[in-house]
């Protein structure tokens, strides 16, 4: 029987994972002003025993107004560094998993509610805050129009992602995604949905991209060797004159260049006038154009749930890797499964081995299941 490739080896840059496999990350919305706590160490201890390759902290502020909710972490000071410290440690004593962190900025779809709140921009009487965006134009109709930056914010922009990136670098972090989709910050200026600027950092493409690419270079030069940088990437707004692929794949190429170790594509997000064609790997088309353009490897999120729709994804060369959110929610396990059910094989947890009954496929390889 042939290995499945979902279990095979692959490197992003100078990290080296044992299969293919990773936790996406996912927002919580319940830090303490910016800091992990409880909440935190369980939701993610849980993920790290999963058998998964790697696993993404979720999508990490890099200053405070740079957070989506009051609950969003954040990796902008020394407390926010010690809460997160304490679930790292954890996770390096319980799991062999690589860890990644998304870090980046909310932009003008910042100072919101939790989404079990309503998700709504909060006023200034509700303990919101003015965002910051790449021009005065409000997420949604009828909001407050968030500051547009001047020169002097963008390179405090950047200033925060170095100093987040430094204290990413101090906790042990494995590699670092940039948040460059979704309708944040970056994406914002990428888009012309969101960037009407008319300077060095608006109307051309090569414009739009100027602060994506100055922040990953900030952030690959302060991560030092040894530190995977990737970078998320929406391929398309899902609105006509927006954001697209064709832009998407020189971004990539541009990403590449400057000495990009992975990217992770998405889509969608910096306009509420999105029209998503939703179903079962819904956006690997995207992270399958892209791939033909780059070397490095892509990843690809979006319904992937089953694991042989996801084994089929790589074998067909779409992808180089797939990362799943919600799949791991309901099953936290997941790869446990998809190991039975392909064929592979997993780094085991020895304390876990009595669950694996007599004659069960031996995904952790030479189990031994004798209990007293």
């Amino acid at each position: 029987m042939t290995s499945p490739l979902l279990f095979s080896p692959i490197a992003l840059g100078p990290v080296p994972l044992p299969n293919r496999i990773m936790v996406s990350p996912m927002c919580q919305y319940s830090a303490d002003d910016g800091c992990a706590n409880d909440w935190h160490a369980a939701h993610l201890g849980s993920l790290a025993l999963s058998g998964a390759g790697v696993l993404c902290v979720e999508a990490t502020a890099v200053s405070r107004e740079g957070r989506i909710t009051h609950g969003c972490l954040g990796l902008y000071s020394d407390d926010n560094e010690r809460a997160l410290k304490r679930v790292i440690d954890q996770l390096r004593g319980a799991s062999p998993a690589k860890l990644m962190i998304q870090l980046g900025h909310a932009g003008r779809k910042g100072s919101s509610a939790r989404p079990w709140e309503g998700g709504q921009l909060l006023s200034a009487a509700e303990g919101g805050w003015t965002p910051l965006a790449p021009s005065a134009l409000p997420h949604k109709e009828g909001e407050a129009a968030p500051h547009a930056m001047a020169a002097a914010d963008i390179d405090r922009l950047v200033a925060d992602f170095v100093s987040a990136t430094r204290r990413a670098r101090a906790l042990g972090i494995d590699a670092i995604e940039v948040h460059a989709a979704h309708g944040y910050l970056l994406h914002q200026f990428l888009s012309p949905l969101a960037n009407a600027r008319d300077d060095a950092h608006g109307g051309s493409l090569e414009n739009r991209m100027r602060l994506t690419l100055r922040v990953f270079d900030a952030v690959r030069d302060a991560a030092g060797p040894g530190i995977a940088v990737g970078a998320r990437l929406s391929a398309t707004d899902w609105v006509e004159g927006g954001w697209d692929v064709a832009q998407s794949i020189e971004l990539a190429r541009a990403l590449q260049a400057r000495g990009a170790d992975f990217l992770d594509i998405s889509s969608g997000g910096v306009s509420p006038l999105q029209k998503i064609a939703i179903g079962p790997g819904y956006q690997v088309g995207f992270a399958e154009q892209i791939r033909r353009e780059v070397t490095i490897p892509v990843i690809s999120v979006g319904l992937i749930t089953d694991p042989q729709q996801a084994e089929d994804i790589l074998q067909s060369g779409r992808a180089d890797m797939v990362a799943l959110a919600r799949a791991f929610i309901a099953d936290p396990r997941w790869p446990w499964r998809a190991a039975a059910a392909l064929g592979g094989n997993l780094a085991g947890f020895p304390q876990y081995y009595r669950c694996l009954p007599s004659g069960s496929p031996r995904i952790f390889g030479d189990v031994v299941t004798n209990q007293r």
